[in-house]
């Protein structure tokens, strides 16, 4: 048997307000895209009763942390591991990202990390502290440039894994630099290509469509596609490593995982061996590439002198940075707003047009079940409700609908019309229909009209306050 409950909606004093509940330093520019009249921005440290949406960078989220009321998650910048996104999926939740926000500032580390790569630029300059401490650099700072020789990246061949918005500035990058480019991403979609370089300018680039390939012509090969457990994990393996050229050099800037450390530590402890044993015979020894990233690394690695690891330095740009507040606080508000999705990770990408009639929108979101649009449609023709427009959309287990409904004539707000007591009691019916998890009344008071379905228990935002619940709680 289903149970209503009420939560509290915006805040106990003064009008109503959307609130967003902010994890980490957010940019301020970003925060001041929500206007002070709608809306309320509270940091997690000072213990909001409620949420309706949760903006955070790289703060872990826990089931505690995400109030009933909380119907989105933002995170200001692309990867969305922090996010609890399985758990969020299973609450109806929509977790939302920032992808392109920060590419220019990784693009930038990234042609810093080839120039790395390509010259004794960080040994050099370890050595001249070292020689300006015994008091030699004077004397030796001509003599010993040959320790530190290195190549140019003019006609080298740059691998680039993951051609979406970051990969597709690179790319861009490199081709400026001189550098030809082989790119590689099974999931490329339209979109993406049409930020890449035409295959036939210069003959500097083309898409290869075997990463085994890249691997093997590439000097330099740069990641960056997300982590995803069981399909990206240990991309770049033992067979992948073979492949590379015992002199090209790997840039990581995506994700730790996506590097077998193990297989690459046996791969340098090969060339290593090898080039002990050329010293001995007199012969020339092989030139190792380097592995720089933005990650902590195990002592098999970090300690060699051919890795460098960074902080994670990648959006750590006060322009990334704002970039990618302004973004995820413009896509929380337009979500909350108007019920559009993009940028979600576990949510399918839903745009219905904004209408200037007389209209209600309702947001539906429901396990992806055979017939549930069915019997969502049921509960508007039994009250004799006319539907407007309405857009159905899903992805994996979950459907969402947005669908706008003919509201009362608005100078005599009659409901006589419609075979229903009130909004909450048609919001009420639509939320107890099994394997529904959420829905939403889109109104002109902020912070209002949501109900949610954990466990055959409704929860309604209403006057009798239950805001404190957390899902964790439930």
């Amino acid at each position: 048997m289903f149970q209503k409950r009420l939560l509290s909606s915006g805040l106990k004093d003064g009008p109503h307000r959307f609130v967003i509940k902010t994890f980490n330093k957010i940019s301020p520019l970003g925060l001041a895209r929500f206007p002070e009249n709608k809306y309320t921005v509270a940091p997690a440290a000072a213990h909001p009763e409620l949420a309706h949406a949760i903006l955070l960078r790289s703060h872990k989220l826990l089931e505690s942390d995400v109030p009933l009321a909380c119907r989105a998650i933002a995170r200001c910048g692309a990867g969305t591991n922090n996010c609890n996104v399985e758990k969020m999926t299973e609450y109806g939740i929509p977790v939302f990202n920032t992808p392109g926000a920060n590419a220019n500032a990784v693009k930038e580390l990234v042609v810093c990390a080839l120039l790395l790569a390509s010259r004794g630029i960080l040994e050099g300059a370890n050595h001249m502290k070292d020689l300006h401490q015994q008091g030699t650099a004077k004397e030796r700072i001509e003599k010993d440039k040959a320790l530190f020789g290195g190549q140019e990246l003019v006609n080298k061949t740059l691998g680039v894994v993951g051609l979406g918005a970051i990969g597709a500035a690179i790319t861009q990058a490199a081709i400026s630099l001189g550098m030809n480019v082989i790119g590689y991403d099974p999931t490329l979609s339209v979109h993406a290509a049409l930020r890449l370089p035409s295959s036939q300018s210069d003959n500097k680039f083309r898409v290869l469509t075997d990463l085994d390939q890249v691997c093997a012509r590439c000097d330099y090969l740069t990641l960056h596609a997300p982590y995803i457990k069981d399909v990206t994990h240990h991309l770049i393996g033992e067979k992948q490593l073979i492949q590379m050229k015992p002199g090209a050099s790997i840039l990581n800037f995506a994700r730790e995982e996506l590097v077998d450390t193990k297989a690459l530590a046996d791969r340098y402890d090969y060339f290593m061996s090898t080039n002990t044993l050329a010293k001995q015979n007199g012969e020339k020894e092989t030139k190792i590439g380097k592995y720089i990233c933005d990650f902590a690394l195990p002592d098999t690695l970090w300690k060699r002198p051919n890795v460098i690891s960074i902080p994670h330095l990648g959006a750590s740009t006060a322009e990334a940075e704002e970039n990618a507040a302004s973004m995820a606080a413009d896509t929380i508000k337009n979500f909350l707003e108007t019920g559009t999705i993009v940028n979600s990770v576990n949510f399918p990408t839903a745009q219905l047009p904004n209408r200037d009639d007389a209209s209600t929108r309702v947001c539906i979101v429901n396990e992806n079940n055979p017939g549930m649009l069915g019997k969502i449609m049921s509960i508007f023709g039994d009250a004799q409700i006319n539907i407007l427009q309405h857009i159905n959309a899903s992805r994996g287990n979950i459907a969402y609908n947005v669908i706008d409904i003919a509201t009362p004539n608005a100078e005599s707000d009659d409901l006589s019309t419609f075979n229903f007591k009130s909004w909450d009691a048609l919001q009420l019916a639509l939320t107890s229909i099994p394997d529904v998890k959420s829905t939403r009344l889109i109104l002109d008071t902020p912070g209002v009209g949501y109900a949610i379905n954990v466990n055959n228990n409704i929860f309604g935002v209403g006057g009798n306050a239950q805001g404190k619940l957390t899902f964790a709680e439930v």
